[in-house]
């Protein structure tokens, strides 16, 4: 055959198992290669170039894990995807976090198999990433090192990836990047805020629905994970998301298929999951929150962001890049003093509120210079309440204006119960947006019992 034909590894020990994959991947047009134990699969490895390897977890003479770690050791540039036994899935679970790329449950269904094949033979070879690497996530901060070290190691991989960090750390950017570098990057990614989804809503949001399923369906439609389809699912603010749905997600991501409202039969969903969260999903679940199952499937692989203090060194070099894109036509510049001040500042918000800090500045600077002043970076101290408060005083205006939002807030949630959807009404803005306010102000269920004792008082 020729040299452009992609070579396939098969290892089982199954001869029916054999035969039945290789004739699957043979009509693929793929070139095959079988071996019928780990052993003889390190031979083939040794003697041989290969661009995937499917092979099974349990065979007589080991497992499919040390077919995974000798590719590892010997830096071998091909993804492994491991044959599971159905409902297994705490072996599929070890096999990701040994780095392999999926896994297939028997009896093997002929669609995903043909689906994974086509996704691992898409996986970027030899390519170097670092450069680009440096202009998504910038900085040279050994966190900053860390995280990209990590999204290098398992961007190739399937296997599902739980981003946690702060709000405003970059969560999404680093989802992004793990798809940029993922045999999906030409296929679908969608997002999706599950704390900006009704809860009567999640079902057919996520899994789609048919025509006549309910009042007003009145034609079919599909879900995140059918547009997410041969793609990745971004499952942003996932600690949000109520038990029930919780239930019903664990099993799509179990079972590899959704079944639409309305509909009697399953399709097959070819989808990487990600997750994402500024909560501690772990207190989630020890709190009975967020069912232990869902986390250990979502976080078969944590990538940790860090905080924007924690990279003071970096601030600089992300700041000056920010500007670039901010400025416009203003060719605004950052004065020593502005950037030294920024270095030393404490960012509750990180990048996020670096961004809204330069874009601010950017406006009220003179002579296209940014200075200190312009940054409003001044100290700020709290009062009693835990508020910030600037003695008493209407400035720095940003501080005076976030009061009043706060305020404002608050009594809508406590007119409504804080019901979040009704204090949206109220407020005259969407669910997405004050869900964001609030996030933005820290306004948490802990608020409501202070300003009930506010109302009271007062």
């Amino acid at each position: 055959m020729g040299t452009n034909i992609p070579r396939v590894l098969i290892v089982d020990d199954e001869p029916d198992i054999l035969e039945l994959l290789e004739l699957a991947l043979t009509r693929m047009g793929l070139e095959v290669e079988c071996a019928n134990g780990v052993q003889q699969a390190l031979q083939r490895l040794d003697s041989g170039k290969f661009d995937l390897c499917l092979t099974d977890m349990r065979m007589p003479d080991g497992d499919g894990l040390a077919v995974l770690r000798h590719i590892s050791e010997n830096s071998l540039d091909l993804p492994v995807a491991v044959i599971t036994a159905h409902g297994n899935l705490e072996n599929a679970v070890a096999a990701l976090k040994a780095g392999a790329f999926d896994y297939l449950s028997k009896p093997v269904a002929l669609d995903q198999l043909r689906s994974l094949v086509s996704s691992a033979l898409r996986l970027p070879r030899g390519e170097d990433k670092a450069e680009k690497d440096r202009m998504l996530l910038l900085g040279d901060s050994p966190a900053m090192r860390q995280v990209r070290d990590m999204v290098n190691r398992v961007a190739r991989s399937q296997a599902p990836v739980h981003i946690s960090g702060e709000s405003g750390s970059g969560k999404e950017l680093a989802a992004r990047m793990l798809v940029d570098q993922s045999a999906r990057r030409d296929q679908p990614f969608v997002p999706v805020n599950c704390g900006a989804i009704p809860e009567n809503l999640m079902e057919s949001e996520f899994f789609g629905y048919r025509k006549g399923a309910f009042t007003g369906a009145d034609k079919d439609k599909e879900g995140f994970f059918q547009a997410a389809n041969q793609g990745t699912l971004l499952l942003d603010e996932v600690a949000d998301l109520p038990l029930a749905m919780q239930v019903k997600l664990l099993r799509v991501i179990q079972e590899k298929k959704v079944r639409r409202v309305g509909a009697t039969d399953e399709e097959i969903v070819d989808v990487r999951i990600l997750s994402a969260t500024h909560r501690d999903l772990a207190k989630c679940v020890a709190d009975g929150k967020f069912r232990q199952d869902l986390y250990y499937r979502l976080n078969v692989i944590n990538l940790q962001m860090p905080a924007l203090r924690e990279m003071g060194e970096d601030v600089p070099l992300i700041a000056k890049k920010l500007l670039e894109r901010l400025r416009g036509d203003s060719k605004a510049q950052f004065s020593k003093e502005a950037l030294k001040a920024l270095a030393s500042y404490d960012f509750p918000g990180n990048v996020r509120e670096l961004e809204n800090i330069i874009e601010r500045a950017v406006a009220l600077c003179a002579d296209g210079v940014i200075t200190p002043d312009d940054l409003q970076l001044s100290p700020v101290e709290f009062n009693s309440t835990g508020q910030k408060a600037t003695g008493g005083g209407k400035y720095p205006l940003t501080d005076y204006l976030d009061r009043i939002e706060r305020d404002a807030i608050l009594e809508a949630l406590a007119q409504t119960n804080f019901n979040r959807t009704a204090a949206a009404k109220i407020l005259g803005v969407t669910f997405r947006a004050l869900r964001y306010r609030m996030e933005r102000l820290s306004i948490t269920e802990e608020d409501r019992s202070l300003r009930q004792g506010q109302d009271r008082q007062g």
